[in-house]
């Protein structure tokens, strides 16, 4: 129990990580701890089972709000000063769990006509990924909050619905409509103990909550019922965000770059890819006895 809960404390810190970082799919993240499942179930109906929906969701959020600081000020920093070199770190961490959804796929049953959910899941993530690049340079000068209620509503809500889609990255969504740099300006101040973007923070995530809804109900329903190529179209997802990560680093002007950092870097997201597949298997399996 208590293992579970510290290791769901560690898959929401990277959780949020993912949320945070420009180009990063929480989702991915979340089928890398093998978490994604029991999150979409809790996400198309969380009033069913409430209490124990709570109760796995806490971790996460703990972990996922202990995040948010080292990001603001900390992962910021590595964003701003060595980027290509994080980016790199990330594509470890999502390189190093495909070979076990490529083992998903085979066990749901793969069928060959399945391989075009996949090639247009990839080429989406990829136009995604790729879409971000200009997006984040022209988002980047925004300076102060400058955005309505009314935007921040709909980001909130479409970030939402992008959310439970594997390989889509809840920050681009915000970066292509002009809400990212505002929310991370407003961070900054409520960690400053600034609170007069509070409320829009609230709001925010009330609409992010609302899309989050209405898309996993949907997207349970495809796994239930289309289980192969639901797997395909997810590998397809994810291959074409790595794809779509290595285009954005390729693309960076990064004077701090060095291949050594960039090498120790996707090391490090290898390194946590296996922790979190090695520690949620045996977790699995434990729990798996027990029922």
């Amino acid at each position: 129990m208590i293992k579970n809960f510290l290791f769901r404390i560690f898959c929401g810190f990277f959780l949020g990580l993912s949320i945070f970082a420009p180009g990063f799919s929480g989702s991915v993240v979340a089928i890398i701890m093998g978490i994604y499942k029991d999150l979409l179930d809790i996400a198309s109906n969380p009033l069913k089972n409430l209490k124990k929906n709570i109760l796995f969701l806490l971790p996460l959020i703990i972990g996922a709000g202990v995040s948010a600081v080292p990001f603001v000020f900390g992962f910021k920093y590595l964003f701003d000063t060595y980027e290509k070199a994080t980016y790199l770190m990330f594509v470890g961490l999502i390189a190093g769990n495909l070979p076990v959804i490529f083992g998903s796929v085979k066990k749901s049953g793969y069928k060959q006509k399945y391989l075009f959910g996949g090639i247009g899941a990839f080429v989406f993530a990829l136009f995604v990924s790729v879409a971000a690049i200009s997006g984040m340079q022209a988002a980047a000068q925004t300076d102060g909050f400058g955005i309505g209620l009314p935007m921040l509503s709909l980001g909130g809500l479409a970030a939402g619905i992008a959310a439970p889609v594997p390989g889509m990255s809840l920050s681009t969504v915000l970066i292509l409509m002009g809400v990212y740099y505002p929310l991370i300006f407003a961070a900054e101040s409520i960690m400053r103990m600034s609170f007069d973007y509070l409320p829009h923070f609230f709001l925010f995530l009330l609409c992010v909550a609302a899309g989050i809804v209405l898309a996993s109900r949907g997207i349970k329903t495809i796994f239930e019922k289309y289980p192969g190529f639901a797997n395909t179209t997810v590998l397809g997802f994810m291959a074409g965000s790595l794809a779509g990560i290595l285009i954005q680093a390729h693309n960076l002007n990064d004077p701090n770059f060095t291949w050594f950092s960039g090498i120790a870097m996707l090391v490090a997201g290898l390194a946590v890819s296996a922790v979190f597949v090695f520690v949620g298997a045996k977790l699995n399996a434990g729990n798996d006895r027990d029922d």
